[in-house]
């Protein structure tokens, strides 16, 4: 562990500050294992995406728990790479709280890319890890699907932000369910296979999030419009395109009977404003 963690802390199902809206789960830990604030084991709101989340969850996940972490809310995650660690790190830049939940010992960094992530929250200036496996305990694959169930527990309302298929957050959905926890999703394309799974939950019945005013309704705070620095211009074709369907220059500009050239300088422009960015396939779409 790092000199600059808090002091470890291990709660028991029967201790006093162990989460009571985790104990209402059908299956509680015994025990959690954590370092940092044991007092961010509050209710909160678990934000959770895809590991290899494009732009688009990637950008979701910062809006929406950035948003919540700064007026107030707990974001729980999984700490993983992609849209799990964007969830953490909009929360501490907001100067909220949030907590990670690994699958393995609270003082192991895992992945190892979180290290620094990691550190911050062990810090217990705004937040804590924890785990229901003891001090030490190495990654083990059984180990993160439990752990989704605790992610769900410790949350009044879980936020997937990006899902494909198959996708290990539709455990997470379950457990919130079992839990009693409502169960929100940002929708994706239709077209775009990063957003599939993500789709298929809110046709299974999760509610649909899009914009910051549609998250404050189910929360139960008062409506806000979504901050204007987030919402990505109208006025371009090419962008509204994108928006619709992330595609790569040559269809865009097929589609919108434009110039490949044209395009080329339209998309270069949208680029270095930062409201679109190229996808590791090529496609253009949405930050």
């Amino acid at each position: 562990m790092s000199r600059a963690c808090a002091r470890p802390f291990e709660i028991g199902v029967d201790d006093a500050r162990y989460p009571e809206q985790l104990a209402r789960t059908p299956d509680p830990p015994k025990k959690l294992y954590g370092i940092g604030d044991p007092a961010a084991l509050a209710p909160g709101l678990a934000v959770i995406g895809a590991r290899k989340g494009t732009p688009y969850g990637l950008a979701a996940a910062r809006i929406f728990a950035g948003w919540a972490a700064g007026r107030g809310a707990v974001i729980v995650s999984g700490g993983a790479i992609g849209c799990d660690q964007a969830a953490h790190r909009a929360a501490l830049e907001a100067k909220g709280r949030t907590v990670a939940v690994l699958g393995c010992g609270a003082d192991v960094d895992y992945p190892k890319g979180a290290a620094r992530l990691l550190e911050d929250l062990r810090s217990g200036r705004q937040g804590c890890v924890v785990s229901e496996l003891p001090w030490g305990t190495p990654p083990v694959r059984w180990a993160f699907a439990r752990r989704n169930r605790i992610i769900a527990g410790l949350s009044e309302a879980v936020l997937v932000v990006e899902a494909s298929l198959p996708s290990g957050t539709f455990l997470t959905a379950d457990f919130a369910l079992d839990a009693g926890r409502q169960v929100m999703v940002v929708p994706g394309s239709i077209f775009a296979p990063e957003c599939r799974g993500s789709n298929r939950l809110i046709r299974q019945g999760a509610t649909p999030i899009t914009d910051v005013s549609d998250l404050a309704s189910e929360l139960g705070w008062l409506e806000e419009a979504l901050p204007a620095h987030t919402l990505l211009e109208q006025a371009d074709s090419v962008l509204s395109a994108l928006r619709a369907n992330p595609a790569r220059p040559d269809d865009i500009a097929r589609d919108l009977e434009l110039s490949i050239v044209e395009v080329a300088r339209r998309i270069g422009a949208l680029e270095t404003k930062g409201v679109i960015a190229r996808y590791p396939d090529g496609r253009y779409g949405p930050c």
